[in-house]
């Protein structure tokens, strides 16, 4: 085409218009796709729609991965035509910064960086796929979804005066993200379900997502008519150059004040703030120093906890609980020292971060009191010193929330266990000289301005009472610490075994976290909707759906409850912070403390004064949870004049900066979640043998005798003594005191097995839980009679191995302490094993002596299951038995100071039919007891030889010396 202009310096070689970069990047992407499609259906269809479950005519249409990933020649067209597109592609993103870059605003060139870093992530991980290196696929795909949503978003906000692109490109960019929603779903249909046909459906999806995320760049065309590009020869030899000149065209009469509250619709304004990087630094530390006091205040009542549990009883350390209520000191003189002193405060408060580098269990629980102690008045005194002027105090107030989203964030990264806690340390995953260091900068900088009161003056008066106030403040803290500390705890309410029917906690975490964003920033943009009776009626209602019901049904209960309780916070704690803080926040959290035990003692009874009067009454604390929250609705709503100035609908600066921060912490959990998705490609360790290796072991709360986490030293005996199948006893982690944990997420993602909790939180009882290498088929739990002492929980699982259908019973019996609960138990229980026809085994804790007692009805023609060694005298709690098996091996290993129990092991070989088990089931005791020589099995039936003689970091064979081997 003509130039445009008088060429004075040398002839134009080329001229084209902008819009040609856009298309020509859409039609040669499209190619790449489409042609390795194309290609692929016609040379290798069944292979591609094959895959780990399925093939054709279950799944009929193939993936982008398995058509662009490993076959020649597909491979080679879609690589050839992606790096062609890869000229192009930096050519729009550079256009794009040309065409919205401004004088003073830095965001071009942040979205232009993210094109160009997602440009190059996506050569990373279309050129290697998952067979070259699945990490680095995993971690380049990984950078490249993360970067498409600042592109994405970015590009709508500076989208130019054109209302037709800003229209696609909210229409393209709201289909790619809502088509996330149901590839999400089926892709969990298909990993974890196995549900036939899931995966072509998914496949269907992200198709969709790729033609839409190509489409939403093809948008640029509109706005690049505005480019000509011009090549020309400046000195009449190949030397040449660019020059890119806007046409100026005018595409639109719509005035452009318009246009921006179309962007801001689209986006919420988030991308019009003006950054700078006091305000982000100021961001960071808050939500930071708000991580810190919620990874503080849950670490308490997990030190507290290892003292009764090694008493097995009430020891006096307690009390420690009550260092919450640290609040209550801000009263007369003492008010105006805290809040003039803020900073040597919030300093001090880290104590309880660098308690890790006490050794002695009783010395680092003072730490970490004294650290929750001086952190809880700390945070009081800053809100109500900050609470008289409302953009500092609603920072410091979202610092607060959204550091209670990032401890839950961290701690499914972690896989339950927060990596600054006091039980952590480098040994077993913690973080604790980080977070320290990390904790002194923020608290630095959350202290840098000094507070707008000392604390003495007095205030004009406030309406409403600081005793419902306190009322608000206590439930509200419980609902948060008991539900919201860690995304598992309501998905776990609601678990109830194989198969999945309702959300899991690997692959539905983010649905928590996502509920407590929006109710968070509900209740900062709408704090008087929040704070009235139709959301309290609604989070009333959820809670009665989460406590009553299961499955999916009982999570969205769970999801209306998050909301909710972030939602609120607002209203409730702005309340609060304006009144007294000695009695709202004082007395607030001794409320707090007083149902935090009330959580410990529904479960805890037997070993507790009054214990039996709240037995089994979550539903209670549910209740007076709700009743609380309540009183504080009443006090919020009383205490509003009558007539309230309309607030601003826009986004202030800091709520941006806060909204920004919260999705990134949302991202980082969304990737969190990609790396821990389940592969469900679990392998047993002596296939060829057809040998099944189960044992059976008591973990005490996975804290080991040094108050140290457990799961890595679980972990390595587990996988060293080669287990396929391992019952796990007093696993139930899910409450404020034990910090609500799961240790099962760790051992089975990291050994990889499939899992079964067992019986949930909200059952009541200590916790069984089952690991299994091999797939479990179905799961159903029962809680045992037990009229007198402690629940009894038992697990009764259907196992695939090596195609035969094996049923495993994973059981804790009752305390020694109530006979007739352990007679009632071993009744039932013989009757459940008894009631199946199939190859057995059972794991268990019994309290019962060998050959006397209550062994006689779990060993007997009732249940039909024997004992691993009838000779093994030395046993009280933990027996193996089995029947349809046959049963080649059993050994007894040492703690070491893991847990108080050994682990016990036996080997079974499976038969290879039913009529095989019937002729194993029909040999006398005498065939069935007869020991052999080690020699005399084949190597794959023995059991490791690193645990003879002393063995391994003080785990080895004991009481026989060594394992035992039968013919």
């Amino acid at each position: 085409m003509a130039p445009k202009y008088k060429d004075k310096d040398g002839g134009v070689v080329l001229s084209f218009g902008g819009q040609w970069v856009s298309w020509t990047h859409t039609v040669v992407a499209y190619t790449a796709f489409l042609s390795a499609l194309f290609v692929g259906v016609a040379l290798h269809y069944r292979k591609i729609v094959q895959n780990e479950f399925y093939g054709y005519p279950d799944e009929w249409f193939p993936s982008v991965s398995a058509t662009i990933g490993d076959r020649y020649p597909e491979r080679s067209f879609f690589m050839i035509f992606i790096a062609i597109t890869s000229g192009p592609r930096f050519a729009l993103v550079g256009l794009w910064y040309l065409l919205t870059r401004k004088p003073g605003s830095k965001l071009p060139g942040f979205v232009a960086s993210m094109g160009f870093l997602r440009t190059l992530t996506c050569g990373g991980w279309t050129y290697i796929t998952s067979t070259d290196d699945h990490d680095w696929h995993d971690i380049l795909m990984i950078s490249y979804i993360v970067a498409t949503l600042p592109w994405t978003t970015g590009c709508i906000a500076l989208s130019p005066a054109n209302p037709q692109a800003i229209k696609y490109r909210k229409y393209l960019a709201g289909a790619f993200f809502g088509t996330l929603v149901p590839l999400v779903y089926f892709f969990i249909q298909h990993k974890v379900h196995r549900v036939a046909g899931a995966y072509t459906i998914y496949a269907f999806f992200e198709w969709a997502l790729i033609i839409l995320d190509v489409g939403f760049d093809a948008v640029t065309a509109l706005d690049f008519q505005t480019f000509e590009v011009l090549v020309r020869d400046v000195k009449g030899t190949s030397k040449g150059y660019v020059q890119w000149l806007p046409r100026y065209e005018n595409f639109s009469s719509v005035p452009s004040a318009v246009l921006e509250k179309e962007k801001d619709k689209v986006i919420g304004g988030v991308f019009s703030l003006r950054f700078t990087w006091s305000e982000a630094l100021d961001t960071a530390a808050d939500v930071y120093h708000g991580f810190i006091f919620w990874s503080m205040l849950t670490s308490l009542g997990l030190v507290v906890w290892y003292f009764p549990l090694w008493h097995m009883g009430i020891s006096g350390y307690e009390a420690f609980v009550m260092a919450s209520v640290s609040p209550a000191l801000l009263v007369g003189p003492l008010r105006s020292i805290i809040v003039n002193n803020l900073r040597i405060i919030h300093l001090l408060s880290l104590a309880g971060v660098a308690a890790y580098l006490v050794v002695d269990p009783a010395r680092r629980l003072f730490t970490v009191g004294f650290g929750v102690a001086m952190s809880t008045v700390g945070w009081v005194a800053t809100l109500y010193s900050e609470s008289i002027h409302e953009t500092r105090f609603e920072s410091k107030l979202l610092g607060l929330m959204v550091g209670l989203i990032l401890s839950s964030t961290a701690k499914f990264a972690w896989q339950t266990n927060n990596p600054v806690w006091p039980i952590m340390h480098a040994a077993n995953g913690g973080w604790n000289a980080t977070g320290l260091v990390l904790g002194l900068l923020a608290a630095l900088r959350f202290t840098r301005k000094a507070p707008l009161t000392s604390g003495s003056s007095p205030r004009g008066k406030q309406g409403g009472s600081a005793l419902l106030a306190a009322f608000g403040i206590g439930g509200l803290f419980f609902g948060l610490h008991s539900l919201l500390s860690d995304t598992s705890t309501m998905i776990l309410w609601v678990w109830e075994g194989f198969p999945v029917r309702g959300p899991y906690f690997s692959t539905h975490g983010w649905c928590t976290v996502a509920a407590m964003s929006a109710g968070l920033f509900l209740g900062i943009c709408k704090p008087s909707l929040a704070g009235s009776w139709l959301p309290y009626a609604v989070g009333s209602l959820s809670a009665m759906v989460l406590t009553l019901f299961s499955h999916w049904f009982g999570y969205y209960g769970g999801l209306g409850l998050a909301a909710y309780l972030m939602a609120i916070s607002v209203p409730l704690i702005s309340t609060a912070s304006r009144t007294s803080p000695a009695v709202t926040f004082g007395l607030g959290f001794f409320i707090y403390v007083f149902l935090v035990l009330f959580h410990v003692w529904v479960v805890a009874y037997a070993f507790v004064p009054g214990g039996p009067l709240v037995r089994e009454h979550t539903d209670w604390i549910m209740v007076t949870m709700v009743v609380l929250i309540g009183a504080g609705v009443f006090n919020f709503n009383a205490s509003q004049p009558r007539k309230q100035q309309p607030r601003r609908s826009s986004l202030s600066q800091h709520k941006k900066y806060f909204g920004i921060s919260t999705l990134i912490v949302n991202i980082l959990f969304l990737c969190a979640a990609f790396m821990r998705f389940p592969t469900n490609d679990y392998k047993p360790y002596h296939a060829n043998d057809r040998v099944l290796t189960a044992g059976i072991w008591t973990i005490h709360f996975s804290l080991d005798n040094d108050m140290w986490s457990s799961e890595y030293r679980m972990r390595d005996l587990i996988k060293e003594m080669e287990l396929d199948v391992v019952g796990l006893l007093e696993s139930d982690l899910q409450r404020i005191i034990m910090g609500n944990r799961d240790t099962t997420q760790f051992l089975a993602e990291d050994l990889g097995m499939y899992v079964d909790y067992g019986p949930g939180p909200n059952k009541h009882t200590w916790g069984a839980a089952l690991l299994s290498k091999f797939p479990i088929v179905e799961s159903k739990h029962h809680l045992l009679p037990s009229p007198v002492g402690e629940l009894a929980p038992a697990i009764h699982a259907t196992l695939d191995v090596y195609g035969e259908l094996v049923d495993v019973f994973v059981f804790h019996s009752g305390q020694e302490e109530d006979p007739e609960d352990r007679r009632l138990q071993s009744e039932y229980l013989a009757k459940l094993m008894g009631s199946t026809p199939r190859p057995a085994f059972l794991l268990s804790y019994l309290v019962t002596k060998p050959l006397e007692g209550n062994y006689n009805t779990y060993v007997s023609e009732k249940s039909g299951m024997h004992d691993i060694d009838p000779t093994d005298w030395d046993r009280w709690c933990e027996y193996i038995l089995y029947k349809g098996l046959k049963r080649v091996g059993y050994a007894r290993v040492s703690r070491s100071t893991i847990t108080d129990t050994e682990l016990q092991v036996g080997k079974f070989v499976i038969p290879h039919s039913p009529g095989e088990s019937t002729q194993l089931e029909a040999r006398s005791a005498e065939e069935r007891d007869h020991r052999v020589q080690e020699s005399e099995v084949p190597e794959g039936w023995r059991f490791p030889a690193i645990f003879r003689g002393n063995g391994v970091r003080d785990h080895r064979y004991h009481v026989f010396d060594e394992p035992r081997y039968y013919n």
